[in-house]
């Protein structure tokens, strides 16, 4: 296989959405929004008695400001020692709102966006910016491990997913799939990287297959599935993983489209490894 034939093999790994289309995450905010509007005016008062009656629903107030929720739980750990929006809220609404306020200028821009008239280039300027109707960031990555442990169950191989294999010196390394168990007892790790969007994460997929290849001994097997779009525009990443196949440094890469060869592959390694199977259920 060349690196021109794998490449052309990777695919999209997450079904295009529909922007439009309502999700758990949009419902949950629109219901809380319209108890926002019902408000007949904002100011602290109307905000604490909002945040006491509906706590669930506070983390509204920070996308208001343009905080995310993680960046809300972020800011909650440091002004009141928890993570949850909902606990903060019931517990503190004052200063739940009055923090809000003061570092991002709450109540001023609620009553801005409460009234402003928004065109459709404004919705696509927000849409770029939020997630609310997108699907989750680790939806694809978790796809291929599914896939993998799916292929693993059936051919009744014993395995332990997201753990670390232990090889040669007694280095370590991270291992999606490990067969038939963790740590020094791993006989075949497998790497799962699939991305359709770039980013740091994966350089680090990257760094990690590139550890599995220096950890691995001689008689253990490694194994990469890497897949996704997102490669494509990191097409220097790709070839290092690439180039650690056909040096050898790993035993198999592989995308979605050509799991029967892995499954091959893995059927393959597992018996002249004697690894044993699990009994068939009866």
């Amino acid at each position: 296989m060349t690196f021109e034939e794998y490449t052309a093999s990777l695919g999209r790994l997450t079904a295009a959405i529909d922007p439009t289309a309502s999700t758990e995450d949009a419902v949950e905010i629109q219901r809380a929004v319209a108890s926002l509007e019902a408000l007949d005016q904002i100011d602290e008062s109307t905000l604490f008695a909002w945040v006491s009656e509906h706590p669930s629903d506070s983390f509204v107030l920070a996308l208001a400001v343009g905080l995310s929720r993680e960046k809300l739980k972020n800011q909650l750990r440091d002004w009141f020692g928890t993570a949850s929006w909902a606990k903060a809220a019931r517990e503190h609404p004052s200063s739940f709102v009055q923090r809000l306020d003061e570092d991002f200028d709450l109540l001023r821009l609620l009553r801005v966006q409460r009234n402003q008239q928004y065109s459709f280039g404004d919705l696509l300027v927000a849409r770029a910016g939020t997630r609310a109707t997108a699907t989750n960031a680790g939806a694809s990555g978790r796809k291929v491990e599914d896939m993998l442990e799916a292929i693993a169950t059936d051919l009744l191989l014993p395995y332990v997913p997201r753990t670390r294999m232990a090889g040669r010196h007694g280095k370590t390394a991270p291992a999606d799939l490990a067969i038939p168990a963790a740590g020094p007892d791993c006989v075949i790790a497998v790497a799962a990287k699939g991305f359709d969007s770039t980013g740091s994460k994966l350089t680090d997929a990257v760094r990690e297959i590139e550890e599995l290849a220096d950890a691995r001994t001689g008689h253990q097997v490694a194994l990469a599935v890497v897949d996704g779009i997102g490669w494509k525009g990191r097409m220097s990443d790709l070839r290092r993983i690439y180039d650690l196949y056909d040096t050898g440094a790993i035993d198999g890469l592989y995308t979605l489209g050509t799991l029967d060869r892995f499954r091959a592959d893995l059927d393959s390694f597992a018996s002249l490894r004697r690894i044993r199977r699990r009994p068939t259920s009866s």
